[in-house]
């Protein structure tokens, strides 16, 4: 061990290296280019004390610049890098959910080179209200009388509870206490606003007396959890909208609604779920509604908010609303999403949530085609046609699967799982799913260009093999 010790390269080698000099000449300066080829050098002679690496004086110097450059190439490189879905998940939350439209796209870009009005009144010349150029939107499309757009939905979650019930009690059905994703409960977002959480009824059944009995001096709301991500069924009975409109009103009290998912679009009248929509459910009297942005809407992250001006107003002096503000980049891709809502088709061929919701399964079947001809001739891999079933994702709509198709994809010496992580680690990334011995790819959330760099990878892989 001490004798491969001797065999580390002085950080001077690293500097005469063809690697350091390409990196300084893409500015990256020298004081950070040393800092990682010594870490990248402390990090070898830690693993050749561990004995967790050997090899010769060749090897080792080869090790260090493969991890200096690496750790270099994360100083110019973005972190967030395109991925392709071949998943079939088309809300996929690990891989970013909602994919911004073109229009989406051309927006952001146009906000973030430039100066913009976000908080400027072009027409008084006065100070304005970011929240003015995205509200008057949101009501033409769901006719409610005001809007309001924080980060994301917790936060909206969050700031309506802290503004309305700090210190109050908040009345929930036990059926509707969910939990999303990375642990976040509703219980919990509840107990940090300072709101006191009084459940009511049973996991499966709850009747309008729970709510009526329940109600005391201290309760300053009524809260309806939409169960987005899970169902319950069989033996089940739920307080109807309209009854704790009717409750709030008789107490004088707010009825509010965590939409969670929140569509916008009348899945339902295509036979796509029994998912409510927003315009519908505001008519049926909630004095809040809230909802995420970034899912079945697609558009950004964000939380939206919908309902009474008079309360929609005291959120917006409130004092938290600053630290949920979105920026200008958000409101300039929420805007487009918006926007592309007032089309004659409701969205589906601008926005690409919708347009993958909603397109026929013969489509996808023919891209499939398309990928499996680039794929066929390739040596070494087995492919062929498969029908699949794709998930919306994104904690929405659990009960649907849409038809969908894709490839399976086998090599004669590769196992399913390295052929996927040879896969992950190509540029572009490409995740797909495994079935038995299957690596999967499902052409509902490919595009036909990326059809064609899923080939170019294979046929990568295809070589580097026929090589070895």
């Amino acid at each position: 061990m001490e004798n491969q010790l001797r065999h580390l390269p002085s950080i001077k080698k690293i500097q005469d290296s063809q690697e350091y000099q390409l990196l300084s000449q893409k500015g990256i300066g020298e004081k950070y280019l040393t800092l990682l080829a010594q870490e990248a050098v402390d990090e070898v002679r830690q693993q050749l004390r561990n004995q967790t690496v050997t090899g010769s004086q060749n090897d080792i110097y080869n090790e260090v610049c493969q991890r200096f450059t690496k750790k270099a190439s994360m100083l110019i490189n973005s972190p967030i890098r395109k991925v392709i879905n071949g998943t079939g998940v088309i809300l996929h939350t690990n891989l970013g959910r909602a994919r911004m439209s073109e229009q989406a796209a051309k927006q952001v870009y146009s906000a973030a080179t430039n100066y913009t009005n976000l908080e400027f009144n072009l027409e008084t010349g006065e100070r304005g209200s970011r929240h003015d150029h995205i509200e008057w939107l949101l009501t033409k499309l769901t006719g409610a009388e005001a809007a309001a757009v924080v980060n994301n939905n917790a936060a909206a979650v969050f700031l309506i509870l802290r503004a309305f019930a700090k210190n109050k009690e908040v009345i929930v059905s036990r059926g509707e206490l969910v939990e999303i994703g990375g642990s976040f409960r509703v219980s919990s977002i509840m107990e940090e606003s300072d709101a006191a959480l009084v459940e009511v009824g049973t996991t499966n059944k709850t009747h309008i007396e729970d709510f009526e009995q329940a109600i005391t001096d201290e309760t300053a709301m009524v809260l309806k959890v939409h169960r987005s991500n899970f169902n319950i069924t069989g033996f089940t009975s739920s307080v109807s909208r309209e009854s704790l409109a009717g409750i709030a009103e008789k107490h004088g009290i707010i009825f509010y609604e965590d939409l969670g998912s929140g569509a916008f679009f009348d899945f339902n009248q295509y036979g796509i779920g029994r998912e409510p929509v927003v315009e519908n459910i505001l008519q049926e009297g909630p004095d809040l509604i809230s909802c995420s942005g970034d899912k079945l809407f697609g558009g950004p992250q964000a939380g939206i908010i919908l309902g009474k001006k008079v309360l929609i107003d005291r959120l917006k002096k409130h004092q938290l609303m600053r630290t949920f503000r979105v920026d200008k980049m958000t409101l300039a891709a929420l805007s487009a999403a918006i926007q592309s809502y007032f089309s004659g088709d409701h969205g589906v061929s601008e926005n690409p949530t919708l347009n993958r919701i909603m397109e026929k399964s013969l489509l996808v079947k023919r891209r499939a085609l398309l990928l499996l001809q680039k794929l066929q001739r390739i040596h070494g891999f087995a492919c062929r046609l498969v029908p699949l079933r794709s998930p919306i994702g994104g904690g929405t709509m659990p009960d649907i699967d849409l038809e969908s198709y894709g490839i399976a994809i086998k090599h004669k010496k590769l196992a399913s799982q390295t052929l996927a992580w040879q896969l992950r680690k190509g540029d572009p990334p490409i995740v797909g799913r495994i079935h038995e011995d299957d690596f999967l790819i499902d052409c509902r959330t490919v595009t036909d260009t990326e059809c064609e760099d899923i080939a170019a990878a294979i046929r990568k892989i295809s070589s580097a093999y026929d090589e070895s």
